[in-house]
C-alpha cells in the first residue's frame, strides 16, 4: 500500500476512491498562512490535497503561538511558509508544497498565476490587497473561498458560511464592500466566505483608551528566552486585535472543508 492510500485510508472510507482522486489532482493556492490559513492548509493536506502553494511574507512572531498552526517557541523568527511547508510534508511526503515568502499587492499580483489553480483561499488581513485578490480570481475560472474577520471573536457556534452580498455583522465585509464602491468596481461573481456575526472588544492592553482597539508596545524581556522577543514584528502595526485559536481554526477548516466537498463532488 503506497504511503499517500495509507495516510488517506478512512478519508477515502468516507468519500470513496474516486472522489479521493479527485481531490488529488486538484491545485490549490493559499494567500495568507496566519491563524487562519495555516488551519486550512493542514486541512487540506490531511484530506488529500497533494498541489498546494502557500503565500505570506512574515516570520513567525512570538504572539503568533497563541493561534498559529507552525508558530512555537522553536519557530519564532523562522519564514511562516517555510516552517509550514516542513510540517505538511511530514504529514504527507509526497504532496508538493510551493511556499512563497511574497506578499500579493498590486506591484506583485502579476508574479502570481491565479489563472492557473482550481481554488483560490483568501486568507489575507489588509484591506487593499484582499479586495485586489478578490477582483482578480472572480475573473478567473478558479473558486474562491474567502475568510472574513477572525478577530474579536469567542463564540464558534456564531460562525457562519454565507455568499459575499449576504455576510451580515461582519465588519470586514462592510469596509470591502465600500472599498469596492469606492473603486466603482465589483467581484465579476459570486464567492462564499466564512465569517462571524460576533464583535467584541479588546479587555486587555491599551483597550482602556475607549476605541476597543489595542495598540499594543513591543513585549519587554521577561522570564525564559528574552531573545524571543526580539522577533515581534506583528506588534508594530498600527491596529491589534485580540484572537483566539478555536475561531482562527475553525475559519481555516470551515475554508478547507468548502474546497474539500466541492473537489469530492467534482466527477469530470
Amino acid at each position: 500500500m503506497a504511503i499517500d492510500d495509507a495516510i488517506l485510508r478512512r478519508s477515502e472510507l468516507l468519500l470513496g476512491a474516486e472522489s479521493m482522486e479527485c481531490i488529488s489532482r486538484k491545485r490549490v493556492i493559499i494567500f495568507g498562512v496566519g491563524g487562519v490559513g495555516s488551519w486550512c492548509a493542514e486541512s487540506l493536506v490531511r484530506s488529500g490535497i497533494r498541489q498546494l502553494t502557500i503565500v505570506d511574507s512574515d516570520r513567525v512572531c512570538i504572539t503568533n503561538i497563541n493561534r498559529q498552526l507552525m508558530a512555537t517557541t522553536k519557530t519564532v523568527g523562522q519564514v511562516k511558509v517555510d516552517v509550514l511547508k516542513e510540517r505538511l510534508l511530514s504529514i504527507n511526503p509526497n504532496a508538493e508544497i510551493t511556499a512563497l515568502q511574497k506578499i500579493f499587492t498590486r506591484e506583485t499580483a502579476d508574479e502570481f498565476d491565479i489563472s492557473g489553480y482550481d481554488y483560490i483561499i483568501d486568507a489575507i488581513d489588509s484591506l487593499k490587497d484582499k479586495a485586489l485578490l478578490i477582483l482578480m480570481a472572480t475573473r478567473t475560472k478558479a473558486k474562491l473561498f474567502s475568510s472574513m474577520g477572525a478577530a474579536l471573536k469567542l463564540d464558534p457556534t456564531r460562525i457562519r458560511i454565507a455568499e459575499f452580498w449576504k455576510v451580515q455583522g461582519d465588519p470586514l465585509a462592510r469596509a470591502l464592500r465600500k472599498k469596492f464602491k469606492q473603486m466603482d468596481e465589483y467581484p465579476k461573481r459570486k464567492f462564499q466566505c466564512v465569517y462571524s456575526d460576533e464583535l467584541l472588544t479588546n479587555k486587555g492592553c491599551n483597550a482602556t483608551c475607549g476605541t476597543g482597539q489595542c495598540v499594543c508596545p513591543k513585549a519587554k524581556a521577561g522570564p525564559g528566552d528574552p531573545s524571543l522577543l526580539n522577533h515581534e514584528w506583528c506588534s508594530s502595526k498600527a491596529q491589534i486585535n485580540g484572537t483566539v485559536a478555536h475561531i482562527t481554526a475553525i475559519f481555516g477548516f470551515m475554508l478547507a472543508g468548502l474546497v474539500i466537498q466541492d473537489a469530492a463532488s467534482d466527477k469530470a
